[in-house]
């Protein structure tokens, strides 16, 4: 089950000025950075009411940022949906035809478990999910 919106991740290609950019918009400062190894990304959250604003930043070339960046303007990446059991919510968006970007959740920025659905079958939006770690 889906539960709330719970970030919208912006593609920046240049971090620190992105932080200081959005520090400055929604006067706060960043509540966490952290380097997700896997998608050689880096990321920085603002916390904004009940949601949040992951800013990344590609640190390879072969990062899906960095990719990303190549094709498109600096902005809207995703929309991560927060859900209670996200190995059920893959089950049941596969059985309705989404095509998901991974087989199994990877661990993510955030305390997070995570999978994408493809845009292809989202209306053009690259959708995440997520889920915090029980640890």
């Amino acid at each position: 089950m889906f539960i709330n919106l719970e970030h919208l991740g912006l593609a920046v290609r240049d971090l620190a000025a992105a932080t200081d950019l959005y520090t400055r918009l929604l006067g706060v400062a960043p509540y966490k950075k952290e380097h997700v190894t896997s998608e050689a990304v880096d990321t920085v959250f603002f916390q904004v009411g009940g949601s949040k604003v992951e800013l990344l930043a590609g640190t390879s070339p072969d990062s899906p940022i960095t990719r990303f960046l190549e094709k498109k303007p600096e902005g809207i990446h995703h929309v991560a949906f927060e859900v209670e059991d996200i190995r059920a919510e893959m089950a049941r968006l596969r059985a309705e035809g989404f095509t998901l970007l991974n087989e199994e959740p990877k661990r993510g920025a955030d305390n997070k478990l995570f999978c994408f659905v493809h845009p292809k079958t989202a209306a053009g939006v690259l959708v995440e999910l997520c889920q915090s770690i029980r640890e």
